[in-house]
Protein backbone atom coordinates (compact mmCIF):
# COMPACT_ATOMS: atom_id res chain seq x y z
CA UNK A 1 0.00 0.00 0.00
CA UNK A 2 1.46 3.32 -0.99
CA UNK A 3 1.68 6.26 1.38
CA UNK A 4 1.07 9.60 -0.30
CA UNK A 5 1.26 13.16 0.95
CA UNK A 6 -2.47 13.89 0.92
CA UNK A 7 -4.68 13.64 3.98
CA UNK A 8 -6.62 10.74 2.51
CA UNK A 9 -6.57 7.14 3.67
CA UNK A 10 -7.99 4.59 1.25
CA UNK A 11 -8.47 0.93 2.04
CA UNK A 12 -10.43 -1.95 0.63
CA UNK A 13 -12.50 -4.11 2.98
CA UNK A 14 -15.18 -6.76 2.62
CA UNK A 15 -18.50 -5.11 1.64
CA UNK A 16 -20.36 -6.91 4.45
CA UNK A 17 -17.86 -5.68 7.04
CA UNK A 18 -18.23 -2.15 5.66
CA UNK A 19 -22.03 -2.34 5.95
CA UNK A 20 -21.84 -3.66 9.52
CA UNK A 21 -19.33 -1.00 10.49
CA UNK A 22 -21.47 1.83 9.15
CA UNK A 23 -24.52 0.40 10.95
CA UNK A 24 -22.66 0.20 14.26
CA UNK A 25 -21.31 3.72 13.85
CA UNK A 26 -24.82 5.03 13.11
CA UNK A 27 -26.06 3.51 16.38
CA UNK A 28 -23.23 5.27 18.20
CA UNK A 29 -23.98 8.55 16.40
CA UNK A 30 -20.60 8.64 14.68
CA UNK A 31 -19.44 8.79 11.11
CA UNK A 32 -16.43 6.94 9.75
CA UNK A 33 -14.10 9.94 9.96
CA UNK A 34 -15.02 10.70 13.59
CA UNK A 35 -14.59 7.06 14.59
CA UNK A 36 -11.29 6.69 12.78
CA UNK A 37 -9.86 9.85 14.34
CA UNK A 38 -10.93 8.70 17.82
CA UNK A 39 -9.29 5.30 17.28
CA UNK A 40 -6.13 6.84 15.83
CA UNK A 41 -5.80 9.26 18.73
CA UNK A 42 -6.32 6.48 21.28
CA UNK A 43 -3.65 4.37 19.61
CA UNK A 44 -1.17 7.22 19.39
CA UNK A 45 -1.82 8.30 22.99
CA UNK A 46 -1.37 4.70 24.16
CA UNK A 47 1.88 4.41 22.22
CA UNK A 48 3.11 7.75 23.62
CA UNK A 49 2.24 6.65 27.17
CA UNK A 50 4.03 3.35 26.60
CA UNK A 51 7.11 5.20 25.39
CA UNK A 52 7.01 7.54 28.39
CA UNK A 53 6.64 4.60 30.80
CA UNK A 54 9.59 2.79 29.19
CA UNK A 55 11.82 5.85 29.27
CA UNK A 56 12.58 5.81 33.03
CA UNK A 57 13.56 2.13 32.81
CA UNK A 58 16.20 3.03 30.23
CA UNK A 59 17.51 5.82 32.46
CA UNK A 60 17.84 3.40 35.40
CA UNK A 61 20.26 1.26 33.37
CA UNK A 62 22.65 4.19 32.84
Amino acid sequence: MSIGNSGRIVLEIDPLLKKQLYQALKVDGLNMKEWFLEQANELLNKEQLSFELDLPKEREKQ
